[in-house]
């Protein structure tokens, strides 16, 4: 069967959605799951754009060996320049330019005739090709782009020496057989198109991403740019497990495969998830809570005699656990690394030994711990963001009959003791206020939700924050079995990325 490209672009175009930026450590975790998840090609950033984008996609260069690691870039020589001293460590380096091709951008955006734009291209594409022969040229708002014109710019970049040409639906407006026609156009059209493979990246304005992505692979198209989640500028972009599972499911339609390794689909999700602090809604296809839960009686019956009666997909083949977790107080370390194993988790002793102090102190407060309590454990343990404040104890006095009044002790620099107490109008904003306080960072709370990880009285609570300082947007989350303590974790976890963000953009 043919093969299809999956390109992801989780830590460039997914992290552009408002709210959702990642620390460099981040990024390079998602990377390393990305490249057990098997895809072909991780669009690790946009170099140019700032110190930290530059140093996140040199880092992923540098230690994600076997997918593609491509840089992006305007069609413009100092951006070209500066993703290939990014990407260049790269085992497959690539180098992705993208123009304006529209008539609407090129009027009110650029300001340049067609053929200035299309001298560019094929210009920058030239100046590309003197560092890689990996070169991808995107002609942006391609759906909105005269077919013509289009024909003109594809058949130059291919001459220039672009070996992928990506059609971009920019601003999600095409319909599937409208974008199904354009590609077909474009083979039809472009004498030299069997010199490049057509790409598709599409967004999700008209919920519509990944329907007009698989009628473009349909029509020809053999690279296909995705992120975990659909996450991406505006309403998002191409699912990469909508995209991957149903190339897989319905492979009898499309004749078609992937390299994706989809027993890892889950954990990236839940990954992307948990450090971006963008949920996964309950009803999302294939990662979402309820994607493989029946409420019918009539659903419940045909699953339990023939699960394919109702389910056109075995939830283990995307790595959904199957099973629960049930350790208390008394497990022991073998058993608790045993079912990390299970879970799809493979730790240092040192991680392992951070984790499982963590289990046990949860142990305490519960009867059962399940998987998703040591996958929330994980999440905080593991993939906190360097502390640059720590939050050693919260206290809290409220009441319909009292003022809410929090104590907060911080570990803050040099291993300092800082302490405060508040008044506030309950007891979480008392907690925030006594912490901004010790910390002295200006911002504004803008977001704030509380969740159960688990069933029962004694669940854990996960809260997630946005807080905005200087027109920047930071996420940060916190679990516990108090929700208090949960909240003020979570209000310290994003104080400390505002803090890290700001000393490596110095």
């Amino acid at each position: 069967m043919d093969r299809v490209i999956i390109f992801d672009t989780t830590l460039r175009d997914g992290e552009q959605a408002a709210g959702g930026a990642l620390t460099i450590r981040e990024k390079l975790e998602i990377a390393r799951q990305l490249e057990r998840l098997g895809v072909d090609a991780i669009e690790a950033g946009f170099p140019f754009s700032s110190p930290g984008d530059f140093e996140a996609v040199s880092l992923i260069a540098r230690e994600v060996r076997t997918p593609v690691v491509c840089a992006l870039a305007r069609a413009h020589p100092d951006d070209i320049d500066s993703a290939w001293e990014a990407v260049k460590q790269a085992k497959h380096p690539r180098l992705h330019l993208f123009l304006s091709a529209s008539d609407i951008h090129l009027m009110y955006q650029l300001k340049k005739s067609r053929e200035q734009v299309l001298e560019t291209a094929r210009d920058m594409v030239a100046r590309a090709k003197q560092y890689t022969d990996d070169i991808e040229f995107s002609p942006m708002d391609a759906s909105r782009t005269e077919l013509e014109y289009l024909y003109q710019i594809v058949e130059a970049v291919i001459d220039a020496g672009a070996t992928t040409v990506n059609i971009p639906d920019t601003v999600g407006y095409a319909i599937p057989d409208e974008f199904g026609s354009l590609i077909g156009g474009i083979f039809q059209n472009v004498p030299n198109i069997n010199q490049a493979i057509i790409s598709v990246h599409c967004h999700n304005d008209l919920g519509l991403a990944v329907a007009n992505s698989l009628e473009a692979v349909r029509r020809g198209a053999r690279q296909v740019e995705c992120t975990i989640n659909g996450i991406g500028e505006r309403a998002g972009n191409a699912s990469l497990e909508e995209v991957v599972m149903a190339i897989k499911t319905r492979q009898d339609f499309f004749n078609l495969t992937t390299g994706i390794n989809t027993v890892q689909i889950y954990r990236a999700s839940r990954l992307v998830s948990e450090l971006t602090g963008f949920s996964v809604q309950p009803n999302k296809a294939i990662v979402g809570a309820n994607a493989f839960r029946h409420e019918s009686g009539i659903h419940q019956d045909g699953v339990i005699k023939v699960p394919i009666t109702y389910e056109i997909m075995d939830p283990r083949t995307v790595g959904i656990p199957a099973s629960s977790l049930v350790l208390g107080k008394l497990s022991g370390r073998h058993a608790f690394r045993e079912r990390l194993a299970e879970l799809g988790y493979s730790l240092s002793e040192e991680d392992l030994s951070h984790t499982f102090t963590a289990f046990k102190g949860l142990a305490d407060k519960k009867k059962e711990v399940t998987d998703r309590d040591v996958e929330s454990i994980i999440a905080q343990e593991l993939r906190t963001v360097s502390e640059v404040y720590h939050l050693d104890c919260v206290q809290v006095s409220c009441g319909d009959r009292g003022i809410p009044t929090a104590s907060v002790r911080l570990i803050g620099p040099d291993s300092q003791v800082l302490a405060d107490a508040a008044l506030g109008t309950g007891p979480i904003d008392a907690v925030y206020k006594a912490i901004n306080r010790l910390v002295g960072v200006p911002n504004v709370l803008t977001e704030f939700s509380v969740k159960s990880v688990t069933e029962g009285i004694d669940a854990i609570g996960e809260v997630l924050i946005r807080i905005e300082s200087e027109g920047v947007t930071y996420t940060g989350r916190g679990i516990d079995t108090d929700i208090i303590v949960a909240s003020a974790k979570a209000c310290v976890n994003a104080l400390n990325r505002l803090l890290v963000v700001r000393r490596t953009a110095k």
